[in-house]
Protein backbone atom coordinates (compact mmCIF):
# COMPACT_ATOMS: atom_id res chain seq x y z
CA UNK A 1 0.00 0.00 0.00
CA UNK A 2 1.56 3.38 -0.74
CA UNK A 3 1.77 6.07 1.78
CA UNK A 4 -1.11 8.09 -0.11
CA UNK A 5 -3.77 5.32 0.07
CA UNK A 6 -2.26 4.77 3.75
CA UNK A 7 -2.85 8.14 4.37
CA UNK A 8 -6.58 8.55 3.24
CA UNK A 9 -7.32 4.95 5.03
CA UNK A 10 -6.46 6.05 8.14
CA UNK A 11 -7.59 9.93 8.13
CA UNK A 12 -10.94 8.18 6.26
CA UNK A 13 -11.87 8.20 10.47
CA UNK A 14 -12.01 12.15 10.20
CA UNK A 15 -14.99 12.43 8.90
CA UNK A 16 -16.38 15.71 9.21
CA UNK A 17 -13.13 16.71 7.18
CA UNK A 18 -13.46 14.01 4.42
CA UNK A 19 -16.69 12.94 4.04
CA UNK A 20 -19.01 16.17 5.26
CA UNK A 21 -16.59 18.65 4.14
CA UNK A 22 -15.03 16.33 0.99
CA UNK A 23 -11.58 17.26 1.41
CA UNK A 24 -8.49 14.60 -0.39
CA UNK A 25 -5.32 14.34 0.68
CA UNK A 26 -3.70 14.89 -2.64
CA UNK A 27 0.56 13.98 -0.98
CA UNK A 28 1.81 13.19 1.94
CA UNK A 29 5.45 12.99 3.37
CA UNK A 30 7.30 13.42 6.81
CA UNK A 31 6.00 16.60 8.06
CA UNK A 32 4.18 17.20 5.28
CA UNK A 33 0.53 16.53 3.67
CA UNK A 34 -1.07 18.95 0.72
CA UNK A 35 -4.78 18.57 0.50
CA UNK A 36 -7.92 19.37 -1.87
CA UNK A 37 -10.84 20.90 -1.48
CA UNK A 38 -13.65 20.81 -4.12
CA UNK A 39 -15.72 23.60 -3.70
CA UNK A 40 -19.59 23.47 -4.29
CA UNK A 41 -22.54 25.28 -2.86
CA UNK A 42 -22.30 23.49 0.45
CA UNK A 43 -19.11 25.64 1.13
CA UNK A 44 -20.40 28.67 0.42
CA UNK A 45 -22.34 31.65 2.69
CA UNK A 46 -25.16 33.59 2.18
CA UNK A 47 -23.56 36.30 0.09
CA UNK A 48 -21.66 33.22 -2.61
CA UNK A 49 -18.71 33.29 -1.35
CA UNK A 50 -16.22 30.50 0.53
CA UNK A 51 -17.27 30.41 4.11
CA UNK A 52 -14.24 31.03 6.23
CA UNK A 53 -15.15 28.33 8.06
CA UNK A 54 -14.68 26.00 5.12
CA UNK A 55 -11.31 27.16 4.50
CA UNK A 56 -10.02 26.99 7.82
CA UNK A 57 -11.17 23.19 7.96
CA UNK A 58 -8.96 22.55 5.20
CA UNK A 59 -6.07 23.48 6.79
CA UNK A 60 -6.81 22.34 10.36
CA UNK A 61 -6.87 19.00 8.23
CA UNK A 62 -4.06 19.94 6.47
CA UNK A 63 -1.93 20.38 9.62
CA UNK A 64 -3.66 16.85 11.08
CA UNK A 65 -2.52 14.93 8.45
CA UNK A 66 1.19 16.24 8.55
CA UNK A 67 1.67 16.24 12.37
CA UNK A 68 0.28 12.37 12.44
CA UNK A 69 1.00 10.54 9.53
CA UNK A 70 3.16 8.05 10.83
CA UNK A 71 4.43 9.80 14.10
CA UNK A 72 4.74 7.89 17.08
CA UNK A 73 2.86 10.59 19.80
CA UNK A 74 -0.50 12.06 18.48
CA UNK A 75 -0.37 16.03 17.71
CA UNK A 76 -3.20 18.31 18.80
CA UNK A 77 -3.93 22.00 18.09
CA UNK A 78 -2.83 24.46 20.45
CA UNK A 79 -3.37 27.62 19.03
CA UNK A 80 -3.79 28.21 15.53
CA UNK A 81 -4.64 31.44 13.65
CA UNK A 82 -5.60 32.61 9.97
CA UNK A 83 -5.68 35.26 7.70
CA UNK A 84 -7.51 35.60 4.98
CA UNK A 85 -5.97 37.28 2.16
CA UNK A 86 -8.17 37.18 -0.64
CA UNK A 87 -11.25 35.19 -2.12
CA UNK A 88 -11.01 32.50 -3.86
CA UNK A 89 -12.28 32.69 -7.30
CA UNK A 90 -11.52 28.88 -8.34
CA UNK A 91 -13.14 26.02 -8.23
CA UNK A 92 -10.90 24.19 -5.88
CA UNK A 93 -8.82 24.77 -2.77
CA UNK A 94 -5.55 23.52 -2.03
CA UNK A 95 -3.87 23.65 1.77
CA UNK A 96 -0.19 22.90 1.79
CA UNK A 97 1.76 22.13 5.01
CA UNK A 98 5.23 23.65 5.86
CA UNK A 99 7.35 22.65 9.14
CA UNK A 100 9.03 25.01 10.75
CA UNK A 101 9.86 23.95 14.00
CA UNK A 102 9.36 20.06 15.41
CA UNK A 103 10.57 19.98 19.30
CA UNK A 104 10.33 17.74 21.94
CA UNK A 105 6.62 18.59 22.97
CA UNK A 106 6.07 21.15 20.13
CA UNK A 107 5.37 21.95 16.88
CA UNK A 108 4.73 24.94 14.63
CA UNK A 109 3.48 24.81 11.26
CA UNK A 110 2.29 27.13 8.53
CA UNK A 111 -0.64 26.25 5.93
CA UNK A 112 -0.77 27.61 2.65
CA UNK A 113 -4.21 28.24 1.01
CA UNK A 114 -4.52 28.64 -2.52
CA UNK A 115 -7.22 28.24 -5.34
CA UNK A 116 -6.45 26.72 -8.54
CA UNK A 117 -6.22 29.51 -10.31
CA UNK A 118 -3.10 30.62 -8.53
CA UNK A 119 -4.89 32.96 -6.13
CA UNK A 120 -3.43 33.34 -2.06
CA UNK A 121 -6.63 32.67 -0.19
CA UNK A 122 -5.46 32.53 3.14
CA UNK A 123 -2.46 31.84 5.76
CA UNK A 124 -2.34 29.67 8.62
CA UNK A 125 -0.09 29.49 11.50
CA UNK A 126 -0.96 26.15 13.95
CA UNK A 127 1.40 25.61 17.18
CA UNK A 128 0.81 21.83 18.30
CA UNK A 129 1.52 19.51 21.64
CA UNK A 130 2.87 16.61 20.80
CA UNK A 131 1.08 13.91 23.33
CA UNK A 132 3.50 11.68 24.98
Amino acid sequence: MSDLQEAREFFMKDRFAMVTTGIDIEKVGEHYAKCSLKLDERHKNATGHVMGGAIYTLADFVFAVAANFRQEAVTVTTVSQISYLGAAKGDILYGESRLLKDGKRTCFYEISITDDLGNQVAVVSTSGNHLL
